[in-house]
Formats: C-alpha cells, sequence, structure tokens
C-alpha cells in the first residue's frame, strides 16, 4: 500500500486509525510540537493521552522534535507520569521531516508537524493544508527508519554547524 493523503486524512488514518494500533514500537518526528487534541472514544483528549496509554502497554515511543514544545503542551505532560519514563526524546534544532514509523511496518512522511493545526481534530477553516504518504511498502519504510535513526543516533552530531543549540549534543556523542 502507497497512498497520497492530506489535510484531514492525515489526522484519520495515521493519528486516529494507526498509531494506537502500535504494538512494538513508535517513532515520530517533528518540527514543531504543541498541544494536540485528538477524539479518543467520541472525547477530545490530549495526543499524549494516547501516548500515555502505549507506554502503559510498554510500547517503545522515541520522539525527535526541533524546539521545546509550548507551556500547555508540558503542562498535560505532567498529567501523565508513566511519559517522562516512558517517551525517548531527543531535541535537535535541524530537525524538520515529519514522520511517523509503526512497529517498521507501517510510516507516514509529509509535512505535517504534531499539531492541531498540522495533522490536529481541528476545523478545515483552522487547519494548515499539509500533505504527506502512508504505507507498508518495506523499502519506502526502511528509508523513513534509516533517515531518523541516523539522526536519532547523532550521525550528523558532529559536523552540525548548529551544535551550540542543541541541547542533547553531548550525550548524542557519548552514544
Amino acid at each position: 500500500m502507497l497512498e497520497f493523503i492530506t489535510d484531514r486524512k492525515i489526522y484519520e488514518k495515521v493519528i486516529c486509525e494507526h498509531i494506537p494500533k502500535t504494538r512494538r514500537f513508535l517513532w515520530l518526528a517533528t518540527a514543531d510540537l504543541k498541544d494536540l487534541h485528538v477524539d479518543k472514544h467520541g472525547k477530545m483528549v490530549p495526543f499524549l493521552e494516547v501516548l500515555s496509554d502505549l507506554v502503559a502497554k510498554h510500547i517503545e515511543i522515541r520522539l525527535l522534535h526541533a524546539k521545546e514544545p509550548g507551556k500547555l503542551f508540558r503542562r498535560d505532560f505532567d498529567r501523565y507520569p508513566n511519559l517522562i519514563d516512558g517517551i525517548e526524546r531527543i531535541l535537535c534544532p535541524r530537525v524538520h521531516l515529519k514522520s511517523v514509523i509503526i512497529d517498521g511496518e507501517f510510516a507516514y512522511t509529509g509535512s505535517a508537524n504534531l499539531t492541531g493545526a498540522g495533522v490536529g481534530a481541528k476545523s478545515a477553516d483552522k487547519r494548515n493544508f499539509e500533505a504527506g504518504i502512508i504505507t507498508d511498502d518495506k523499502d519506502i519504510v526502511s528509508k523513513v527508519m534509516d533517515q531518523f535513526d541516523k539522526i536519532w543516533m547523532g550521525e550528523h552530531c558532529r559536523e552540525c554547524k548548529r551544535k551550540k543549540f542543541c541541547a542533547d549534543y553531548k550525550d548524542l556523542l557519548l552514544k
């Protein structure tokens, strides 16, 4: 399967349909990270609650993002204490990719950040115009994973010209 999706379909297919079905691991990459709310059984809840549910099922979660999230995100984060140790997180100011990788079997890659306007359940007049692909094609999923993993493992850190802005730089070099 290889499908081009836009706008509301990103929210429906990736956030609501595929992420809750994660069995082993979930990798998320986004430039911007905000207080995204999603539908959970007919009730709007922080996306962090969905992630907390996955952590409770011992799903491994990795999050790459470019800047610190806002105060509303941090407030909601504190409501789910299992996320503190349940999510591995790296802040890299050069991350601009947006991707979701589930169990090494499904991937989304495209333009949408993990924000309400990017992949959220906002109304049509408040959402960004976004586009991407979803796939279970092993070759494409592998390539999306490889890009994520190289950033995660710090492959670009030594030559990066933005080290002074990177809170996690020293930790990546110790891996």
